[in-house]
């Protein structure tokens, strides 16, 4: 169990927190961290684009934290921030093939051997961003954009993953209001027979 990650007496309120040990979050803080960086250096410091940029690269990050810590009360609340954070890096995604359209650059498929060189370095054991700094921080603004059209495609896939086991879950064993409810019950049923 992570450090941070928490847990009440009663078993009512579900394990929480821990999200810094989740994939998504260090594929998202990359992409995050990433952004800065691009923003910084390819994109004009006056545009609205850079605020932009930073604020979904953020908000995918984000959200995954304070979902993290919103089931301990609210798997519904889980699942609807998870949506989140994969929706605002998509709308980053686009951002990013936005600025190779633009700037008369290529967006490389998935099958271009510079893009599976980069997918490959999600496999390297201690794997942090400095992995990728070389890239992300290339005198290309080419290299950069793709770098982090791979780390975006690589969060989404972990977010879908994480998306899909969360509505099992939910399906499964329902929320903290089902959770209350058989407590309560239990109780209850326990001290009638008690008597």
């Amino acid at each position: 169990m992570a450090e941070t990650e928490k847990r009440d007496s009663t078993g009512v309120i579900g394990k929480h927190g821990g999200y810094q040990g989740l994939l998504s979050f260090e594929s998202a803080e990359y992409v995050y961290d990433a952004t800065v960086a691009f923003c910084r250096r390819f994109v004009s410091h006056g545009s609205r684009t850079v605020d932009q940029m930073v604020q979904a690269a953020r908000s995918g990050k984000q959200n995954i934290a304070k979902a993290s810590q919103a089931t301990a009360t609210s798997k519904k609340t889980e699942l609807r921030l998870t949506r989140v954070a994969r929706s605002s890096l998509q709308e980053l995604l686009e951002d990013y093939q936005d600025f190779l359209r633009h700037n008369g650059k290529d967006l490389w498929d998935k099958a271009d051997p510079r893009a599976k060189e980069i997918r490959k370095l999600a496999n390297l054991p201690g794997r942090s961003y400095e992995t990728y700094r070389g890239l992300v921080e290339s005198d290309t603004a080419e290299t950069a954009a793709n770098t982090i059209v791979c780390l975006i495609h690589q969060a989404g896939y972990l977010l879908d993953r994480q998306i899909r086991r969360l509505e099992k879950d939910f399906l499964e064993s329902g929320g903290f209001s089902e959770k209350l409810y058989r407590a309560r019950r239990q109780k209850r049923d326990s001290a009638q027979n008690g008597r």
